[in-house]
């Protein structure tokens, strides 16, 4: 399996310090040959547009304030989001959206934050990078407020059941998935709602250092997950999804070229269109 795309990684985190470019290349010998690194705050975003250009072409970044940081959203948060959004290697805007499972930041905040910066994605023609927790009926009316001016998103990390999955297709969203599909505990519901999501709307993601697969907590003290785990989660997602984890792995790559505007890859099998 070669040419899958990471399309959410925490690869600032303090975890990687020590051995982010061991971690890169597991990646790469794993057949991850392309990461989008995730924003959760303006600094974070900055960082991870800094880190996306040490290795042009393969590494991408997002710049967004994650809503458990809603409260640290300040006049000067938007311009700072705004410069970031201007630069190619950022190719969407978040990681935003609404959380009310933990409630980090007050929902008021949450809200404002959210909405400002699907406005800054509407403005900059970038897509929005999307998270959601406990907090879909908001979420989804602010997203439908929005959506005819927005140029794409994807519901980052989805955990939810089939009636919110088919709400964000109906939105055109496409559907990010983690190793929460590896749960046999936490999983349930995804599990069930998976074989409804159509081939041209899925992503894959790690959401690293987070959401190691549970096969490989159960076997290692180390919870830290990485994006060299990806291909378990294709062969997970595919067969819940029934169908070949090659075929999944070929559109989640297309779709996800398709949504961050990037170039068509060079490995074998996924250069080609049509």
């Amino acid at each position: 399996m070669t040419g899958l795309i990471d399309i959410g990684a925490n690869l600032t985190h303090d975890s990687f310090d020590h051995d982010r470019a061991e971690v890169l290349a597991r990646a790469a010998a794993a057949g991850v040959t392309r990461l989008i690194i995730t924003g959760a705050t303006a600094s974070a975003s900055l960082e991870a547009l800094e880190l996306a250009r040490s290795i042009p072409g393969r590494l991408y970044a997002t710049a967004g304030v994650h809503p458990h940081h809603a409260l640290d959203f300040g006049p000067q948060t938007i311009p700072r989001l705004a410069e970031l959004a201007a630069c190619a290697e950022v190719v969407a805007i978040g990681e935003c959206g609404l959380d009310y499972f933990r409630d980090f930041s007050p929902r008021p905040a949450q809200r404002d934050a959210f909405e400002r910066q699907l406005e800054l994605a509407a403005s900059s023609g970038k897509p929005v990078f999307l998270h959601q927790r406990d907090a879909h009926d908001d979420f989804l009316a602010m997203l439908r407020e929005h959506r005819a001016a927005l140029a794409g998103g994807v519901a980052h990390c989805f955990t939810g059941s089939r009636g919110q999955m088919e709400a964000y297709l109906e939105l055109g969203l496409y559907i990010g998935i983690t190793g929460w599909i590896c749960d046999d505990l936490r999983g349930a519901s995804l599990r069930e709602a998976v074989p409804a999501l159509p081939l041209d709307r899925v992503m894959v993601e790690t959401d690293a250092p987070y959401l190691l697969p549970r096969q490989l907590a159960k076997a290692s003290r180390n919870r830290r997950n990485e994006p060299a785990n990806l291909p378990l989660v294709v062969d997970t997602l595919a067969m819940y999804m029934d169908v070949a984890a090659a075929e999944l792995a070929v559109a989640a790559t297309r779709n996800t070229e398709a949504l961050f505007r990037l170039p068509p890859g060079t490995e074998p099998g996924l250069s080609a269109r049509g």
